[in-house]
């Protein structure tokens, strides 16, 4: 069967609704350590609403014709302390405040052990998921490089070490929700370019450890910062060729709101492109036409084959009705030309 041409995702995240999350308190930080007081549903009752509302999102996400779905990240403070906070070797309740990405102060967990995974962790997330569409599933998860910086290092004294054994520990995580059915899975590296003298040391050596072994799709996700922190976003990625040579089958870029020079994909000659043609930091929907053109812009410097069209990150920050609208319009600008390509026979 010829794989369908131009397949829509999403990055990862889905507006939470209102009566699950203080969405006020949301918008002011992206937690690293663990605040139950964002959610608005009592202890006992969270993990149904957390399934209600990632139903919510599955069906969303269908409606709107998206072709590989997540579970929205409905059940997470943030995109990487669900996972980051649950390994051995981890304090979270003598945290320690660090100067983060964007140059400000933010509370961290202290490593204080050996990392190491001793459970499942988002096991139940992918089998919820898989058990409640018919779709092609991703689950995404931070990767190590990202939580080796989101920490303060107070055992190894060497950031390469601690993120390669963050790394396997990610990787044993990843096995299992292979191993559950999910076609694909997303690492997310936001810090790669915040850090590029790092990331070029060592950055690849740490993703390669993460995925050893692992057979299927897997993605890694290379962004600029979430659309409500970072109204201004670079025009182009720092080192970005040297992800080709990473293990990640997919390259995940933001392409909208930065209007990035597209011909910086020339870097990734052996990757398909998880293209962001969605301006989240714009509440307007865009029109199919628009994300066409957006989508046409890459084919200058990608096969049609190596596209996925995707929203840019931070979908979580949008209302819920916008979300919608712009993934709807995200499919049916893929499949204009999807079907332009199909009427001149390539």
């Amino acid at each position: 069967m010829t794989e369908k041409l131009f397949p829509t995702t999403v990055v990862g995240s889905y507006p939470q609704p209102d009566w699950l999350i203080d969405r006020e308190m949301l918008k002011k930080t992206v937690p690293r350590i663990r605040v139950p007081e964002i959610w608005r549903v009592a202890p006992q009752h969270l993990e149904q609403a957390q399934d209600d509302a990632t139903e919510f999102a599955i069906r969303d996400m269908e409606q709107a014709g998206i072709d590989i779905i997540t579970d929205g990240e409905m059940r997470r403070e943030s995109y990487s302390n669900r996972l980051a906070t649950e390994f051995d070797g981890i304090d979270c309740d003598n945290p320690a405040t660090i100067i983060g990405r964007l140059g400000n102060p933010v509370t961290v967990p202290r490593v204080v052990g050996k990392i190491a995974r001793t459970r499942p962790i988002e096991l139940r997330d992918a089998q919820f998921l898989k058990s409640h569409t018919n779709c092609k599933t991703k689950i995404t998860l931070p990767g190590p490089f990202t939580m080796g910086l989101q920490a303060k290092d107070d055992f190894y004294g060497d950031p390469e070490a601690l993120m390669m054994d963050l790394a396997a520990a990610v990787n044993e995580e990843i096995k299992d929700l292979k191993a559950a059915g999910i076609d694909v899975v997303q690492l997310d590296e936001p810090w790669l370019q915040s850090f590029p003298e790092e990331a070029a040391r060592y950055g690849v050596g740490v993703i390669n450890r993460a995925l050893k072994d692992v057979s299927g799709p897997t993605v890694l996700h290379i962004c600029f910062g979430y659309a409500q922190f970072v109204a201004e976003k670079r025009a182009t990625y720092t080192g970005l060729g040297q992800f080709d040579d990473s293990a990640a089958e997919q390259i995940s870029i933001e392409t909208a709101q930065p209007n990035l020079d597209l011909s910086v994909l020339r870097e990734l000659p052996n990757k398909k492109i998880l293209l962001g043609v969605l301006d989240l930091a714009d509440s307007e929907i865009e029109t199919p036409e628009t994300i066409a053109g957006r989508i046409r812009r890459a084919l200058e410097y990608v096969d049609p084959n190596r596209v996925i069209p995707a929203p840019d990150c931070g979908m979580k920050y949008l209302d819920r009705n916008v979300a919608f609208g712009k993934l709807k319009a995200m499919a049916d600008g893929a499949r204009i030309v999807r079907e332009e390509l199909a009427g001149t026979g390539n």
